[in-house]
């Protein structure tokens, strides 16, 4: 008996079906380059200054690690009111937001000491 097609099939070299591996390789390339940018392009792009928010640029560094120190207080005060209200992980994660909080607190309070040192 007689076979219609041959063995294996005949195809086109340069079928869209076939995908060229240098094509895909340059695809996931460009990809990866622009959702994964470099160290050096990050640093190469100058940083913009927001003015939705903006600080005195007048205002000492003592005032501003004040400062600091006062809002993560409060904040880690908020954060012990909303654990009192929560049961089980959520609770666990408050928790661990409210050390790191207290972490920051810490730092910042040692920059204070290195500013203005107690007597």
């Amino acid at each position: 008996m007689f076979k219609v097609t041959p063995n294996p099939p005949d195809t086109d070299p340069a079928s869209p079906y076939e995908p060229d591996s240098n094509k895909l390789n340059e695809a996931a390339e460009r990809a990866l380059d622009f959702h994964f940018p470099s160290t050096a392009d990050i640093k190469a792009t100058p940083r913009t200054v927001s003015t939705l928010f903006a600080v005195d640029p007048q205002v000492d560094t003592e005032t501003l690690v004040v400062y600091l120190v006062e809002t993560l207080a409060s904040v880690d005060v908020m954060v012990h009111q909303l654990v009192d209200h929560l049961d089980g992980e959520s609770r666990n994660a408050l928790l661990g937001i409210s050390n790191s909080v207290m972490l920051a607190e810490i730092t910042a309070n040692r920059v204070l000491d290195q500013i203005d040192p107690p007597a």
